[in-house]
């Protein structure tokens, strides 16, 4: 796994939205980046997965609580990360992400749920 850390200054908008969590049975994952955001500078890309925010794993954590991290983060962002794309395995954990989309419950797919993703916190740059 091709882990890197970034350190984004604050305060926010950060520049990128989530998408996944424990609550889907999904990690966390970069959905989207804001063009020239914060996030982008950092070299952060769609897809990596995040590992942990300010020092903390986010194996266990739900969309929200992840939310609530990045929230509270009123200084600067530590976030670890996976890479997505580029790597050796990167091809397996992007089937790992379908299959986990594939089998999600009663058929409705996990990113589409309202409330998913983190506008109010990070609004696109106009």
């Amino acid at each position: 796994m091709d882990v890197y850390s970034v350190t984004l200054e604050g305060p926010a908008p950060w520049g990128f939205r989530l998408q996944g969590g424990k609550d889907f049975s999904m990690p966390l994952t970069v959905s989207r980046l804001t063009p020239g955001g914060k996030a982008v500078q950092a070299n952060v890309g769609v897809g990596d997965w995040v590992v942990s925010i300010d020092g903390v794993n986010t194996e266990s954590m739900t969309h929200v609580e992840a939310q609530n991290k990045i929230r509270a983060c009123t200084g600067n962002l530590t976030l670890s990360l996976s890479r997505a794309v580029g790597t050796p395995g990167s091809n397996q954990k992007m089937e790992s992400l379908d299959n986990a989309l594939i089998s999600s419950s009663k058929g409705q797919h996990p990113l589409l749920s309202e409330g998913m993703f983190f506008d109010e916190l990070y609004p696109e740059s106009k």
